[in-house]
């Protein structure tokens, strides 16, 4: 899933960011958090010295849905994450940038373990408008500590696969499942004894020693696949969405269990490789397992690596991901099918379209239409021609309906490729 393209450096992303801030509310919303908690690194991000994490860009397009609408900011986000993951690919591949990953890795995860301390003292603390605003904020810390260890670990992953050559560019990141979703929370409260105050870029957002009554911004409404809250790609479905089979196959069941164990042992250990040779040889399994695994993964609190997992099964051949996309789709998962669809439009036009008719074929048409709808969005109008004429009868219309839901101009940008085509 590699494309070529010329390389993005930190200053070119820092200036996307600064007309992605220009568009925002900067006194109130997710943007003012970040400039009380953490100046330093917002502005170490907006003047180039840094890459933002990505749980931090999530939250800004969650401002700038509250602006410019859903859809807008949701565009705005697919054009963003394939910027983002390849000023991140020609960071990393720089001298040392392995290294670099790796100590980053190290001190996240430390940082994971204390902002999970935190979030257990909290759940422990009573109720109140104070107890509510510790919670609140410890489970978002915790959420972001999470999301980080899982963007760190998937560029790790993109430098081993990517060939050590100029303008190759990785797939856009996967938006990294938060445990749980932060309730509208109460004003702060005062910081417990035991904190510590992370420094640099890559922290912006998480818990400092202010003292302050920052409150957190309320997510937007807005269904599941629109931006929700800092984290809007990777937030849970509502309760009641997911429907897990009531008896699920033994024999599927002991290996979901076995692989969760695995899991456990290995990050407790610090043996992050291993671990996510696990889950590669996971997203290889049956794709009707996958549903029962999530529920483990969840049930064990490895949401990021679940998030993980659906990164590696978009790596599939397109008939596995169409297997898994059904999969998913039929035991309610619709959070999980749209992240899977919209990763997998970084594979060649050929296989997004093949994708595309095997879901068609299976009576998954909606599924079909929203990964189009993804593609057309993300790649040009050239490229959708070039998927159209893999099955011109089944794709040409689809294509055009997809168009059709972006905007006028990319729906008239897609007749004019199709024409020159020969296809329209």
């Amino acid at each position: 899933m590699t494309v070529h393209q010329e390389a993005v450096s930190v200053e070119d992303f820092a200036h996307h960011l600064r007309e992605l801030v220009a568009l925002i509310d900067r006194g109130r919303g997710w943007y003012a958090v970040f400039r009380r908690r953490d100046p330093a690194g917002m502005d170490a991000c907006l003047d180039g010295s840094e890459l933002p994490p990505w749980d931090v860009m999530e939250a800004l397009f969650s401002d700038l849905a509250e602006v410019r609408g859903a859809a807008y900011a949701e565009e705005a986000a697919a054009r963003a994450a394939r910027l983002h993951a390849d000023c991140a690919l020609s960071l990393d591949r720089r001298p040392g940038g392995r290294a670099r990953l790796v100590e980053r890795l190290g001190l996240m995860l430390r940082e994971q373990a204390y902002a999970a301390e935190r979030l257990r003292a909290a759940r422990e603390g009573g109720a109140g408008d104070e107890a509510a605003g510790t919670l609140a904020w410890a489970r978002d810390d915790h959420a972001r500590a999470t999301a980080r260890c899982a963007e760190l670990r998937r560029r790790l992953s993109a430098l081993s696969r990517t060939p050590d050559r100029p303008g190759t560019r990785a797939a856009a990141p996967a938006r990294p499942a938060a445990p749980e979703p932060a309730p509208e929370p109460a004003p702060r409260a005062s910081p417990p004894a035991r904190k510590r105050k992370p420094t640099g870029a890559r922290f912006a957002g998480l818990d400092t020693e202010d003292g302050g009554a920052d409150k957190v911004p309320v997510p937007p409404a807005a269904p599941a696949a629109s931006p929700r809250g800092a984290r809007f790609g990777g937030a849970p479905a509502a309760p009641g969405t997911e429907r897990p089979a009531p008896s699920p196959d033994p024999a599927a069941l002991r290996s979901a269990q076995a692989a969760v164990g695995a899991l456990l042992r290995l990050r407790a250990e610090g043996r992050s490789g291993e671990a996510h040779a696990v889950l590669c040889e996971a997203a290889a399994l049956p794709a009707h397992r996958l549903p029962l695994l999530a529920v483990e993964l969840h049930r064990a609190g490895l949401g990021a690596d679940w998030a993980t997992l659906l990164w590696e099964v978009a790596s599939l051949p397109p008939d596995g991901l169409a297997a898994a996309v059904d999969a998913l789709a039929a035991a309610g998962r619709a959070e999980d099918c749209g992240r899977l669809l919209r990763q997998g439009v970084a594979r060649p036009a050929a296989e997004v379209a093949e994708a595309a008719t095997a879901l068609d074929r299976a009576g998954r048409g909606p599924l079909a239409q929203t990964l189009l709808g993804a593609f057309v969005r993300t790649r040009s109008p050239q490229e959708a021609a070039g998927i159209a004429s893999i099955d011109p009868p089944r794709l040409v219309p689809q294509l055009l309906a997809a168009a059709r839901a972006v905007s006028e101009a990319r729906e008239r940008g897609v007749e004019h490729a199709l024409r020159a085509a020969g296809l329209g």
